[in-house]
């Protein structure tokens, strides 16, 4: 068998899109083990809930508030400078945790404002770096690098928590300073990529322009239809945020098993997308997305009716594979269906709907649950879902009908 290198089709051949794998690797792993430390050390100060719930809100502003004006730079300045300049100012935030922690200088507030300023840069960077991978890989093996690109965010949503667990136990300052060397590794793999950017003439941001993004998806039926699958989906599939309640409630398991129901759809998406990786999507895409979203509408109503560990643990793990493909093929779908010069205002709308139906999705559930009970709330989600990509099917005939990834129909101009 000849190397993978031999192959033309082969990721490893593209060396830049594989230095952005270990950036995007690197960046993630620190990101993952930050969460787990400042929440611990934030805990470990107050013991207060309520600070708790802080730093999601000093995370989850920014990337909202600032998503629009973030895809309008993406689109106006390279996008390989603004990723590196906001991955240092995240490094430096970090440090700055570090030291002061070192120093016994740090109180909640301190984390919280640093916290917040990380975020920042990390909501500026979001959509440079989502609009840079189509660059790198031409655009027959795209999806295949969105696989690849996805394994190294599961494996970090895996391990990385752990890692972190792990080393607060030499001190927070430590956790901080591996993070920090962790964002630096990804700056340093970011500036030596080989990227083509063809920049547009400068204009200032209006709210045409902030706003062009939402007018192009409006005009893209086939964009329209996957993002709006895709919020729709989320909203009403959030039964992982009820899993305390099942484990302890009707699973009548303990820590342990939670950890394995939380773990669970991170494996089945990690094996799906090492599979996804090196095999190519080549006919009916349309209808594998939806195949896909309808196995997660029933994979979270199997789940929901469960009362055996093994079970909901299987089902778990069919709802993180059948979301992983989904997840792949919208995501090449909007990037090859929008032109480079709109990809960064595009990826901010993108985000800001994952962002807002992830967390719409968990509060929606808990509150089902609150007046349904846990099982008819995570019932009616995996019916919901069902619903969705029924109606979806009916709505978006052309996104229904769709053979490949890659539209070669022609594209109408793009909103300046």
């Amino acid at each position: 068998m000849p190397p993978p290198s031999a192959n033309p089709d082969s990721l490893l051949q593209h060396r830049s899109f594989v230095a952005f794998w270990i950036a995007r690797a690197s960046s993630s792993f620190g990101f993952q083990m930050l969460t787990i430390v400042v929440s611990w050390q934030i805990y470990s100060l107050t013991g207060r809930a309520l600070d708790l719930g802080l730093i999601g809100l000093v995370q989850f502003l920014p990337s909202v508030s600032l998503a629009l004006v973030a895809g309008h730079i993406a689109d106006q300045f390279d996008r390989r400078r603004v990723v590196v300049l906001a991955q240092c100012v995240q490094g430096l935030a970090i440090i700055g945790l570090a030291v002061l922690t070192f120093t016994h200088h740090v109180d909640e507030w301190v984390v919280l404002g640093l916290v917040f300023i990380n975020s920042t840069a990390k909501a500026m960077e979001g959509p440079s770096l989502l609009s840079m991978l189509p660059a790198l890989v031409p655009p027959a093996i795209l999806p295949r690098a969105m696989a690849a690109n996805s394994i190294a965010g599961q494996a970090a949503g895996m391990v990385g928590p752990a890692l972190g667990g792990v080393l607060y136990i030499a001190g927070a300052e430590v956790v901080y300073g591996v993070c920090a060397v962790l964002y630096f590794i990804s700056v340093f793999m970011v500036s030596r990529l080989r990227y083509e950017q063809a920049l547009p003439r400068r204009v200032p941001a209006t709210f045409k322009t902030l706003f062009a993004g939402i007018h192009f998806i409006r005009n893209r039926p086939d964009v329209l239809g996957v993002i709006s699958l895709d919020l729709f989906a989320v909203l009403l599939g959030g039964a992982t945020a009820l899993l305390p309640i099942f484990a302890h409630d009707i699973l009548h398991t303990g820590a342990w098993g939670l950890g394995l129901l939380r773990g669970a759809p991170a494996v089945g998406a990690l094996l799906v997308g090492f599979w996804l990786s090196r095999r190519a999507l080549t006919r009916n895409v349309g209808m594998i997305m939806f195949a896909a979203v309808a196995g997660f509408g029933v994979a979270t109503l199997v789940f929901a009716l469960s009362s055996t560990l093994w079970l909901s643990m299987l089902a778990l793990f069919a709802l993180g594979g059948f979301d992983m493909i989904s997840m792949v093929i919208r995501g090449a779908l909007v990037q090859l269906d929008t032109p480079d010069d709109m990809r960064g205002r595009v990826s901010a709308v993108n985000s800001i709907f994952i962002n807002t139906s992830n967390q719409l999705g968990e509060f929606e559930s808990g509150m089902l649950a609150a007046w349904l009970g846990a099982v008819p709330a995570a019932a009616v989600g995996g019916i919901g879902t069902l619903v969705v990509v029924a109606l979806w099917m009916k709505w978006f005939p052309g996104l229904r009908r769709r053979q490949q990834l890659q539209n070669d129909s022609p594209r109408a101009e793009s909103v300046a």
